[in-house]
């Protein structure tokens, strides 16, 4: 199925794409795509070394009569965020992702595809590799665990890069640059709970809400999407009022950084209700799929009947659990007063799962603001303490202070303009990036962020615009050129 991939071009950018595939790369996880780049290093001569924290450099010389013009850093993350939907059977750990060619897209079957960022690692490779491209001294800098920990950036020696011009190579979206993002954190809470038996007379469901579009917390987070946590729990809030209903588990979402996309339940309903519970989960798919018509074309909402569970939680613990998920805020806080249509707070209701003793809930924040960021991440923990959990955030991370007068920035521009005819739109973006931390170590680097199409991202809808992968490469390369002539 991979082989597809092997016909396109740029054929080298694509080669190693197709390499990459094949090589489990979890966040935290990220040994054998590391060892691959080290080894792919040492093959081609070229400096190559692995940090402390397990960030991997490359470097490459200059070109000839290029030596005396300024260093370049081209920068990506290893990590893919690992996604796949309820009925597909992936093993993250040892399988290839299954890629095709669709429409002018490159898609995966079931999964994500990790083109974030195995886009930026293949055209850093086959630019390692060439010997056709003019640039000066270039720095290739592989990051770890960017999805959910940023643990690479955070552990960067402030003294290692050598360059003090930035390309980074984790954007989605074609025709766009980016010179400042969103800070974020995120806020867990463990609510605890007592094991209780199931009482007689009740028969066990199985809650399902199937089907959504996830996607990505800060670039999707204003598109209107579902979020499988929500929707499930506006059922259980109201079932457990109107039809007795006794919860057992609750398993939503997955990572910190994409919305919900699927949620399950497992619950107990009297015996004697069960038949206008199962009606009501019937109207209720019907509401829902009506309420997002637009956004989520394919979301389904289901019940079973299932196995007695082992147990079921105490109801004063339900009852606080399902109020806080209810009143849990998710989606954009506020706008920006400054630009125009670009989301300034956001909150993420992430993930709900059922630990020995705890129900954990993730959140994350983001906002380009500091002091909002520090507001919504009080307003969520606010909810859960309210219904007795025990709330933490996380160090988070900075946002990346856009720098209007930078040089890399301008050649960026002008090059789109000159290769494409187009003038490239010049923004800040509500999503994170590395570009935040690396700023905050190195103070002077005059840093960029842009990359081609990519839709769905975090999700196992996630795909690559072909036509706009041949812009990037084509960019990539005339930046290099036009930076070593400054």
């Amino acid at each position: 199925m991979n082989s597809e991939i092997y016909t396109l071009t740029p054929s080298r950018l694509w080669f190693y794409f197709g390499e990459i595939l094949k090589i489990p790369r979890a966040s935290k996880k990220e040994e054998k795509i590391a060892a691959y780049l080290l080894e792919f290093g040492k093959a081609q001569n070229l400096e190559t070394l692995r940090d402390d924290i397990g960030n991997v450099i490359i470097r490459k010389p200059a070109t000839a009569g290029k030596e005396n013009v300024k260093s370049v850093v081209l920068q990506s993350h290893m990590d893919m965020v690992c996604e796949k939907n309820a009925d597909t059977k992936h093993d993250f750990d040892n399988d290839p992702i299954q890629a095709y060619i669709e429409d002018g897209w490159v898609k995966a079957k079931g999964t994500t595809l990790g083109a974030d960022d195995g886009i930026g690692i293949a055209a850093q490779l086959a630019i390692l590799e060439a010997d056709n491209i003019e640039h000066g001294p270039i720095e290739c800098l592989f990051t770890i665990d960017e999805e959910t920990g940023l643990t690479g950036a955070f552990g960067l020696d402030s003294k290692i890069l050598r360059s003090r011009i930035l390309l980074n190579l984790d954007s989605e979206d074609d025709g766009q640059i980016f010179i400042g993002c969103a800070g974020g954190k995120d806020t867990i809470a463990d609510i605890p709970y007592k094991k209780e038996e199931v009482p007689a007379g009740y028969r066990a469901y199985r809650i399902t809400v199937t089907s959504l579009r996830g996607g990505h917390s800060g670039d999707d987070i204003q598109k209107g999407y579902g979020n499988a946590n929500k929707i499930l729990n506006r059922l259980l809030w109201n079932a457990s009022r109107e039809h007795g209903l006794l919860l057992s588990d609750f398993n939503g979402g997955n990572l910190r950084n994409a919305i919900a996309r699927e949620g399950f339940a497992v619950a107990m309903i009297p015996e004697n209700s069960t038949a206008a519970f199962e009606d009501y989960v019937e109207n209720y798919n019907i509401t829902v799929k009506s309420e997002f018509k637009v956004t989520e074309p394919g979301l389904q909402v289901a019940c079973i009947k299932t196995d007695t569970p082992s147990f079921i939680i105490d109801k004063k613990t339900q009852a606080n659990l399902l109020n806080a998920l209810y009143a849990c805020p998710h989606g954009v806080i506020a706008w920006s007063q400054d630009i125009d249509d670009f989301v300034e707070t956001s909150t993420n209701l992430a993930s709900v799962k059922f630990k020995d003793d705890i129900i954990q809930v993730t959140t994350s924040q983001r906002s380009s603001v500091e002091s909002a960021k520090e507001d919504v991440c009080a307003m969520v923990a606010s909810v859960f303490q309210l219904a007795g959990g025990k709330t933490v955030h996380t160090d988070g991370y900075p946002g990346w202070t856009p720098n209007p007068g930078s040089e890399v920035v301008d050649i960026c521009a002008k090059v789109y303009k000159d290769l494409f005819d187009q003038e490239a739109e010049v923004l800040a973006i509500h999503a994170g990036l590395e570009c935040g931390l690396i700023g905050d170590k190195y103070p002077d680097m005059d840093m960029v962020s842009y990359g081609p199409s990519i839709r769905g991202a975090h999700s196992p809808d996630e795909r690559i615009n072909i036509e706009t992968v041949t812009k990037f490469w084509d960019m990539t390369i005339e930046i290099l050129k036009r930076i070593s002539s400054s």
